[in-house]
């Protein structure tokens, strides 16, 4: 290879410091705007897309005693979705809701019955929140029944479905939503009986409500079950609750083709952070008073930002050609 004359060597030489230093210019004008946008962003709140405005962290710091009470907490949830307006979408429905004393279960129950469903309340027992859920589907103009029990019971589970079918006349849809969440910040403190006590809500009790339900169900009824982004993702301190979130995705999945043939729908809302009890009954307040703000919307979401997820999984006018899906609603994904 004949050699570079040392003309061309220099002009290569200095066409290269000239790329360089293009380069440098580049990289300096994408530096300070950077660093210009982070300091806006640093500024900046958490996204706000919705009808109205959502409180975001810092919430109140507060630890609550479980199994929960939503009248305890000092930032009530927002479920009542004043902007969403019913369309008959479950008109002459009935529909028989899990832990719906609070967080999302109530938000699902008020609409339900904004879209003309008669509604069971399933819970265990906090009382004076399920009444407050009960006057809410009941100012909507529909009937509204409580069911105080533990949905692992296999007993209760069947005099629940009983009930709601003799009080309402028939049942379409099955909202398995009530769930058991404590963490562990090691798995050595994760006790035989707080295992259990998870999988026992989480899995068995989703199982037993089916189990109960089905037999009642006609084609064209729909079950929607409250799964997890920690059964997506995974969670670090949720070692028990994970799983069975992953569990009840599974389930969903091998239970809407078991029930293909009966015309039985079965999907899942799969939710990211959510401001109810559930949470301020697990996390230490300092912890709470964070919550949801390592999301990408950096807010945690309202259980009326969810609900509506839940209607239209459970309505045939809108979801009718959906079965065994798992529908996340987590605040945004980092683009990493």
């Amino acid at each position: 290879m004949p050699a570079i004359r040392p003309a061309r060597k220099e002009r290569f030489a200095k066409a290269a410091e000239r790329t360089a230093t293009a380069e440098r210019a580049i990289q300096k004008n994408i530096d300070a705007k950077e660093k210009s946008k982070k300091a806006k962003k640093e500024k900046s709140g958490a996204m706000q897309a919705g009808a109205r405005l959502y409180p975001e962290p810092p919430l109140p710091k507060q630890h609550i005693a479980k199994p929960g009470n939503e009248a305890e907490l000092e930032l009530a949830p927002m479920y009542d979705a004043p902007h969403y307006k019913g369309s008959d979408k479950l008109k002459g429905k009935v529909a028989l809701v899990t832990g719906a004393d609070s967080g999302i279960g109530r938000a699902v129950a008020v609409l339900y019955a904004r879209e003309g469903a008669d509604v069971a309340v399933a819970y265990l027992n906090e009382h004076q929140d399920a009444e407050d859920t009960k006057a809410a589907v009941e100012k909507e103009g529909r009937r509204c029944i409580l069911l105080p029990g533990d949905v692992a019971d296999p007993n209760y589970c069947k005099a629940a479905v009983s009930r709601t079918v003799r009080e309402f006349g028939r049942l379409d849809v099955l909202v398995n939503n009530a769930a058991f969440q404590e963490h562990v910040m090691d798995i050595a403190d994760l006790t035989e009986a707080h295992f259990d006590r998870t999988l026992k809500t989480n899995l068995y009790g989703y199982f037993f409500m089916a189990q109960a339900a089905v037999p009642h169900m006609k084609p064209g009824s729909a079950i929607v079950m409250t799964g997890s982004v920690t059964g997506l993702r995974g969670s670090k301190n949720l070692l028990d609750y994970s799983m069975t979130k992953g569990g009840i995705h599974a389930f969903v999945r091998s239970l809407a083709s078991h029930l293909v043939d009966k015309g039985i729908r079965v999907n899942a809302v799969a939710p990211g952070p959510v401001w109810t009890p559930l949470n301020p009954a697990d996390r230490d307040a300092e912890a709470v008073s964070k919550f949801g703000g390592a999301t990408p919307m950096k807010r945690p979401a309202q259980p009326e930002e969810i609900s509506p997820a839940f209607v239209f999984l459970a309505a045939p006018s809108c979801s009718s050609y959906i079965t065994g899906e798992i529908l996340p609603i987590i605040g945004g994904y980092s683009g990493g």
